[in-house]
């Protein structure tokens, strides 16, 4: 899940396709949009390449389903400090580290999340609403003793994200069925003994056409060509140059207005990831966690926010997907922390 700060100009329609009115990106924490000036602006900007999968099958526009009300937690699971506040918390400005003794409470965090994710990944087909796997995510979550994060963050009324199609992120889950040749991200985050572990990925929904597989497939070798790169004493911007140049290839964008962060104890900290080629300045260091989750986009880049205040979708409608996880920052490379 990505967070806020400064934001430069997007283009935005007037209208979204659910029927309400259009709203900037930044009306939630989870948004980051990139600044294009103090180091922030692209450091090259390449043509994409051609699409040779064909076309992606004609859908109905995204449309919003009645949402529930938040599902309860109980009274001995430890509670996130930001449950019960209105507004989300400012990004912290430190860089969460950790010992031996923290890393077994981060691993734990990270692993039963991996764990959620995929078991909320069985439930993917046609007719199940996002409810249903809200529902089905919030159990297995409270039952481990653990809080879903995103409940009650900024207001966020359920337990997972579900996002559809052309959602970018932060889709609510709702009464709406999943069709036949649908995608769904799933974003899982726990907070278990203190510390958030953050993880989504994109499912395939039945019969998925061609274009929409080469989509999933390589926005997932985007995050994993991401990962790739890290290790002590390298440039945060390298993650970006790398899946830039890889969605480029394969003719994709990169969303620019959701970035990664760090993650631990405290849910959204400094770093910033940022997924598009930029000349942001810091290097990795041994022992850090943060999330890389970058979104990749068939056509527009850019975003509508509908009126619920979070639902994130591609401003033309086209497909996006996005996967996510967090990792530890080791001398020679990175440990993927939420991998099953």
């Amino acid at each position: 899940m990505a967070i806020r700060v400064p934001s430069m100009d997007l283009h935005r329609s007037a209208s979204l396709l659910s029927g309400s009115q259009g709203k900037t990106c930044l009306q939630k924490p989870f948004v980051v949009q990139a600044k294009r000036s103090g180091g922030l602006e692209k450091a090259t900007t390449r043509p994409r390449g051609t699409q040779s999968s064909g076309q992606p099958k004609k859908r109905e526009p995204l449309m919003r389903g009645t949402v529930t009300p938040p599902l309860p937690v109980p009274a001995n699971i430890p509670l996130p400090p930001y449950v019960g506040t209105k507004e989300a918390p400012e990004i912290a400005k430190e860089i969460q580290m950790h010992d031996k003794e923290s890393l077994v409470h981060m691993r734990a965090a990270c692993k039963l999340a991996a764990r959620v994710l995929e078991y909320a990944g069985t439930l993917v087909k046609p007719s199940v609403t996002t409810d249903e796997i809200d529902k089905a995510v919030h159990k297995m979550i409270i039952d481990a003793g653990a809080y879903p994060s995103p409940l009650g963050y900024g207001g966020f009324p359920k337990s997972v994200c579900t996002s559809v199609n052309e959602c970018m992120c932060h889709g609510i889950p709702d009464s709406r069925e999943l069709q036949d040749g649908d995608i769904i991200n799933i974003d899982v985050t726990v907070y278990l003994n203190g510390y958030h572990g953050d993880t989504s990925k994109t499912f395939l929904c039945g019969d998925v056409d061609e274009a929409s597989k080469r989509l999933v497939k390589v926005t997932e070798e985007c995050l994993l060509r991401g990962i790739s790169t890290c290790k002590h004493g390298t440039s945060y911007k390298k993650i970006g140059r790398r899946i830039s140049e890889h969605a480029e290839r394969h003719g994709f964008g990169v969303v620019e207005c959701f970035v990664g962060h760090g993650v631990g104890r405290i849910f959204h900290s400094e770093p910033i990831i940022y997924h598009q080629r930029n000349n942001r300045p810091g290097q990795m260091v041994e022992g850090q966690t943060f999330t890389i989750e970058p979104i990749l986009s068939m056509g527009s880049t850019d975003c509508d926010m509908w009126d619920d205040g979070w639902t994130a979708v591609t401003t033309d409608g086209s497909m996006a997907a996005q996967f996510e996880h967090t990792i530890l920052i080791t001398r020679n490379g990175a440990e993927i922390l939420t991998k099953c």
